[in-house]
């Protein structure tokens, strides 16, 4: 074979291989992908609390090949996504949370923005949106538990709820045209209907109307100017109406009760963890049986305090709260605040695969761990 021909071969190889991989990198623009994490877990599950969404963005335009996932942004962990190209890191526990007011290469999380930066890296975090979610963080880690059903401790309620007042004032007057002619001029008044009533034998009017909390002390001002109005006045306090399957914690009834120790097994198991902290409740033994499991990824003493249950499962509680935990009898299985949340990245990984249509290449890190260990 000629020498030419033989020089010819790698050639075309590398232009198949080339197309080959410009075909396997699709991207995302950074705006775009961002919508599709929103669309994922609606921020508005988040507490109100919380720092969530994009943290870090790199001047516009910024395309992603790479969503690196991790459960905290560490240095160790910023080094290892930069290794692997990454456009944007999901960091599950926000790396901001407080204001920072500076930007210097002083503290770690300052160094954190100023590498991202650098290396054009935007970062995002979905924390408590993802653990309201129903298939979010708790959904996950009440799988670990066996067969069961399973109900938000606190439900989260619909955001997109069309109510845009937060009270509704009801009142019955014969002269119903005359005070609605006042109120239609104050702002934050919405959704007012009339319905023609009869009161003591009187032809009335019902009135019904929202209004916005700031405008209900100028509504109950206007009202107050008639004594007998103001006394029949009733205002009803809007609330927007629970997500059934959405919301913080998890109420876990097991279709068949098992001991303590085989549940601390399907714990372990589940979270890949060798040993777990526990504390049994007064007049309990490892062989009690237990069915209902209040749990809470991270430290959820918050989400779980007062909630009837023979077992609360968490990544970490107060000593104290763990003695009043006892007290009552609820035994307490701890698996430290990261462990307890950690695992759902594999799951994650997949369902984010599946939404984004696998516009992106989603990796997990392989340095994220848990800060503590048994010494």
């Amino acid at each position: 074979m000629p020498l030419s021909c033989l020089k010819r071969i790698p050639r075309k190889l590398l232009r198949v291989r080339s197309l080959t991989d410009l075909r396997s990198r699709a991207v995302m623009d950074l705006k775009v992908l961002v919508s599709s994490l929103n669309d994922f877990a609606s921020l508005s599950l988040a507490e109100s609390w919380d720092n969530v969404g994009l943290l870090v963005e790199p001047s516009p335009p910024h395309v992603v090949n790479t969503l690196f996932l991790t459960n905290d942004l560490t240095e160790e962990v910023m080094e290892e996504a930069l290794q692997k190209r990454a456009d944007l890191i999901l960091s599950y526990h926000p790396p901001i949370f407080k204001p920072l007011k500076r930007i210097t290469w002083q503290t770690w999380k300052e160094r954190l923005v100023i590498r991202a930066l650098e290396n054009r890296v935007s970062i995002y975090s979905p924390h408590t949106a993802y653990d309201a979610a129903p298939h979010g963080v708790n959904t996950w880690l009440a799988k670990g538990l066996g067969a069961c059903t399973t109900v938000p401790l606190h439900s989260s309620a619909a955001s997109n709820h069309p109510t845009k007042g937060c009270y509704r004032i009801e009142f019955s007057s014969c002269s119903a045209e005359a005070v609605l002619s006042r109120l239609r001029e104050t702002p934050g008044i919405s959704l007012v209907t009339t319905v023609p009533v009869r009161v003591d034998g009187e032809e009335q009017t019902r009135v019904s109307l929202n209004c916005s909390q700031h405008a209900l002390l100028q509504v109950m001002t206007l009202l107050s100017q008639d004594s007998c109005l103001y006394e029949k006045t009733e205002i009803i306090s809007l609330q927007k109406p629970p997500l059934g399957d959405t919301g913080m914690g998890r109420l876990c009834t097991l279709k068949e009760p098992v001991a303590v120790s085989a549940l601390i097994e399907r714990v372990k198991s589940h979270l890949r963890l060798p040993h777990v902290r526990l504390a049994l409740g007064v007049g309990k033994t490892l062989e009690s049986e237990v069915q209902a499991i209040a749990l809470c990824a991270g430290s959820g003493m918050s989400v779980l305090q007062g909630t009837e249950a023979d077992l609360y499962l968490t990544g970490e509680m107060s000593h104290h709260d763990v003695l009043d935990a006892v007290a009552k009898g609820v035994t307490v299985i701890l698996c430290e605040h990261s462990n307890s949340e950690r695992g759902f990245l594999l799951e994650l990984q997949q369902l984010l695969a599946t939404h984004l249509e696998n516009k992106v290449r989603i990796i997990v890190s392989e340095r994220d761990r848990d800060p503590l260990r048994v010494a």
